[in-house]
């Protein structure tokens, strides 16, 4: 199955203008933008035949290329990041078996995340899109539980059936608990991981549904497919001893330049 991934980007953010540009120090001291490096942990994805930036900016664009991405442009009409990679996929002759949504704020993924991803697909052929969920830690969790209590949207939460189905989507901690978890704890609560793999019928009649209640309500663009009765299989994923975090807010820089620098990532 040939295999797209899109990473898309926006200059315009109402929680972070700009943020595709903004700067993060490697372990090693080295700046690079953070859609340079979301394009760098596209491009270790094992089995991916072409990765390229999905962008309505030129300032994007720009700083895509001068670092040897290519670069799809897409119209400033784009809601969220489905819509751009079904336009984008859509320009670039709409043939890929599996196109995967690496949105453009994920730096710290690593490749087999994307790749897991992508295999659990392949093997459900019921499901229409799938993502990963990573099993939160007690640190992780109390860091969503700290963001929500400071007002911050932080980390997505999932829950899911046996068979892996997802049931919702939340910026709240879901579900929940009212332990208390030490950092290194094993918790019952899933951190959705910013990361979709679609089949291309689905990708491309998302754009024509309307947003639903619960899409407008959590800012969720997966809850579309939801809401419109299509299966997202959940695929769980492993760390690895890797940590995860996404750019969410400003604030999010230093704490995911301390993981880079722990984990020695240049």
């Amino acid at each position: 199955m040939s295999v797209l991934i899109v990473i898309p980007a926006r200059y315009a953010s109402t929680r972070y203008p700009a943020k595709p540009l903004a700067m993060l120090t490697g372990a090693q001291g080295d700046q690079r933008s953070l859609i340079e490096r979301s394009w760098r942990a596209a491009c270790e994805v094992q089995g991916a035949d072409r990765v390229v930036v999905a962008t309505d900016d030129a300032r994007i664009q720009d700083a895509a290329e001068a670092f040897g991405a290519e670069v799809v442009m897409t119209s400033e009409s784009c809601a969220n990041g489905t819509e751009r990679c079904a336009e984008a996929h859509a320009a670039l002759g709409g043939s890929y078996e599996i196109v995967v949504n690496l949105q453009g704020d994920a730096p710290l993924t690593p490749h087999w995340f994307v790749e897991d991803l992508v295999t659990g697909l392949r093997a459900a052929p019921d499901a229409e899109i799938a993502t990963p969920v990573l099993r939160c830690d007690g640190a992780t969790l109390n860091s969503f539980l700290s963001d929500r209590k400071a007002g911050r949207v932080g980390g997505t939460t999932s829950v899911f059936d046996a068979q892996r189905h997802a049931m919702y989507f939340s910026k709240e901690v879901v579900p929940f608990t009212s332990e208390t978890y030490a950092d290194e704890d094993e918790t019952p609560v899933f951190h959705h991981v910013g990361v979709y793999a679609y089949r291309p019928d689905a990708l491309a009649a998302y754009p024509s549904w309307p947003v639903g209640p619960l899409e407008q309500l959590e800012g969720l663009e997966q809850l579309r497919f939801m809401e419109n009765g299509r299966s997202v299989l959940c695929v769980e994923v492993e760390a690895k001893g890797r940590q995860f975090w996404e750019l969410n807010n400003p604030e999010d820089v230093p704490k995911i330049e301390a993981m880079m620098a722990q984990m020695g990532l240049a």
